[in-house]
């Protein structure tokens, strides 16, 4: 398999060996962070988003890494948004009575 150039290459003896991108430079990163601020509303994460988080995972069951996919759903709740866009609709199907979960696919082709 080809690796990008710059890329490092990561070896474990009980995982699949896994490329990892180089890392872009500090300016840039900061420079999209920056962009993503001023076009888009961030939803923080507060003591209310904890509490939906705590009542989430005592109503469904998730474990390991879904904790972060609930987490989100959690923080949907606390700001009152209803609608998820994402690549990985198949983690977020347990929130399906909560929130709507959409595809790039969905948005595209319109109501």
């Amino acid at each position: 398999m080809d690796q990008p150039p710059g890329a490092a290459r990561v070896h474990s003896r009980s995982l699949p060996p896994q490329t990892f991108a180089a890392p872009r430079p500090l300016a840039t990163i900061v420079e999209r962070v920056r962009y993503l601020q001023a076009h888009f509303w961030v939803a923080d994460d507060t003591s209310v988003v904890t509490e939906r988080l705590l009542s989430l995972l005592q109503t469904i069951p998730v474990g390991g890494k879904q904790v972060h996919d609930a987490n989100i759903v959690a923080t949907m709740q606390a700001y009152g948004i209803g609608h998820l866009l994402t690549l990985n609709v198949v983690d977020f199907t347990r929130f399906s009575s909560l929130i709507t979960v959409l595809t790039p696919e969905d948005v595209l082709e319109g109501p």
